[in-house]
């Protein structure tokens, strides 16, 4: 592989490695020379929005596309399979209910932020570009933490960890831990995820529409069924006995509620999905804001509407006891066994379509990470680029994998998947409540910055950074078990791996920054270098300047 990554990556050195200076290959030479980028605002790395958006397969994602990227990172376990977990929190069919209610709109005001920041900043990165864009100061204090939250936790281990034990009911197996491991790393990553995004992209994509579409079908036809069942028509009996005193049971405990709200905002999560790859958007600004709206808008419909549905087929205590898959239990019910084995089959699909979609766009994320000169193994230009194709980045895909195969096979199988739901989503709610105060600060320090999309009620920005608060908090305040969600394990453990997580940026940055120029009397260097493909790298050097001094004298 080394010998095909030094040919793939053959650029021309700067003569003074002392001085921030672009660098073009040979292949990039050739090609006209890109009009002057007039942003004022740039990466830590020093890159501009032209800059960072090169190289790749540029842009080819429309309307369609983008909207069926959102939909499809949108719907994928969730809906399957944390409503019964989320009903085991909140006590009640109404309190249920009314949180995915409020999951829909804390998105929403989530989603309004990010299009204001998304056409401001039409690049790929999501969070870690609007961060940089706010907290210029300590440099790369905010990319590095979030590199570490993207890194060490953007694994896709819990879609994978539902693929393999709805494969292993359809294919009539006993599910044992090794086997839904192996499942789950060799079938959905190793030989197919990686090698689909990473060698045949554009396949890739169009694997994901088509899954995408299914999923919207398997969902359609649950609401459809629904119906019918509250009809009447079917064999349950008095289907609306659940919706009789729906609020009876419901739980006063704040941390119930803050874990229910964290599985629910998982299930939601994927509204700003396009954020992460702008830089493959045709026209990014205008199909991000017609894209946002209109998949989160089809999602909350689809979601509320199976709610009902899974209620109306089951009793309380079956839900509660249904386990990961609750979707599985209203085919159980409505059609029988022989139709919960087929909707097994449904279910798993949706999950490879959902793991297909968040790898598409966490390649992207770490790619960008990458251009920006952070020190890594193997040094930041092989996970930057488009390595082996030039079209796609096959190791910012290996980012993604590496974490997630540890997940699967370290966590013990039966508290993996509620574990992940909430330690993916603990710091996104600190990063969230900095994208937020970064909004007002950027409103009020830069009120003339130009702002294509401009729609943000400020009631809504207040009301999803309390939420945010009320998130970072809650969590800490004991359950009335006692024990959380995930026995044997602390119930307050995810907030505070989450916590060390981001900690663990805070001490990568200051051993680069701070303490390596310091106790070694060495200075971080910057440039610039273009690959092969066109992508733009920013490349940090260590210079000893002692050692320089001598060869120069």
């Amino acid at each position: 592989m080394s010998s095909l990554w030094s040919r793939y990556v053959h650029v021309k050195s700067a003569s003074d490695p002392d001085t921030v200076e672009e660098v073009v290959s040979q292949s990039s030479a050739k090609q006209p020379a890109a009009a002057p980028d007039t942003t004022e605002t740039e990466s830590p790395g020093g890159l501009s929005l032209t800059e960072g958006s090169a190289g790749g397969l540029g842009r080819h994602l429309g309307v369609v596309s983008c909207t069926l990227l959102i939909v499809g990172r949108i719907i994928g376990t969730g809906i399957f399979s944390t409503p019964s977990s989320i009903f085991s929190s909140t006590g009640s069919v109404g309190a249920s209910l009314l949180l995915w209610v409020l999951g829909f709109i804390l998105s929403f005001c989530g989603l309004f932020i990010w299009l204001e920041f998304g056409t401001m900043f039409p690049k790929s990165g999501g969070e870690k570009v609007y961060l940089e864009a706010v907290y210029t100061r300590p440099r790369y204090l905010v990319t590095i933490i979030f590199a570490a939250n993207a890194i060490l936790l953007g694994f896709t281990a819990s879609g994978c960890i539902v693929f393999a034990s709805n494969i292993l009911v359809a294919a009539g197996k006993t599910a044992t831990t090794w086997s839904e491991r192996g499942i789950a790393v060799g079938g959905v990553f190793i030989f197919f995820v990686t090698i689909l995004h990473g060698l045949t992209p554009q396949t890739g994509v169009r694997i994901m529409n088509t899954l995408t579409a299914f999923k919207i079908a398997i969902l359609v036809f649950i609401v459809v069924s629904g119906w019918v069942v509250l009809s009447g028509k079917t064999s349950i009996q008095d289907p609306h006995a659940n919706f009789r005193n729906a609020f009876v049971g419901s739980s006063t405990n704040s941390n119930s509620y803050a874990t229910a709200t964290f599985k629910v905002l998982y299930a939601y999560s994927g509204w700003s999905n396009v954020n992460y790859v702008l830089n493959n958007v045709r026209n990014p600004v205008r199909t991000l804001k017609i894209a946002g709206p209109l998949g989160l808008g089809i999602c909350t419909l689809l979601y509320i509407l199976a709610n009902v549905a899974y209620f109306a087929a089951a009793t309380k205590i079956e839900i509660e006891e249904s386990g990961v898959t609750v979707a599985a239990l209203f085919f159980k019910n409505v059609f029988g066994t022989t139709a919960e084995r087929a909707l097994s089959v449904f279910v798993a699909l949706s999950a490879l379509g959902n793991v297909i979609t968040v790898t598409f766009a966490a390649a992207r994320v770490n790619q960008e990470l990458a251009k920006e000169g952070i020190p890594l193994p193997l040094g930041n230009k092989f996970w930057a680029s488009n390595w082996p194709t030039g079209k796609s980045p096959l190791p910012g895909l290996i980012v993604n994998l590496i974490p997630s195969v540890i997940v699967i096979l370290a966590a013990p199988m039966s508290v993996a998947y509620p574990f992940i739901l909430d330690i993916e989503g603990y710091p996104m709610q600190i990063i969230n409540f900095f994208i937020v105060v970064g909004l007002f600060y950027l409103r009020w320090k830069k009120p003339h910055l130009e702002r294509p999309f401009k729609a943000v009620w400020w009631p809504l920005a207040v009301f999803y950074l309390a939420a945010a608060v009320f998130l970072m908090i809650a969590p800490f305040l004991p359950p009335i078990n006692g024990v959380g969600d995930t026995p044997p394990l602390p119930y307050y453990l995810y907030c505070l791996v989450g916590i060390g997580v981001l900690l663990s940026g805070v001490a990568y940055w200051a051993g680069w920054r701070v303490f390596l120029p310091r106790v070694f009397g060495c200075e971080l260097v910057s440039r610039k270098e273009v690959l092969e493909d066109g992508t733009f790298v920013t490349v940090v050097r260590v210079v000893f300047l002692l050692l320089h001094l001598l060869l120069v004298a």
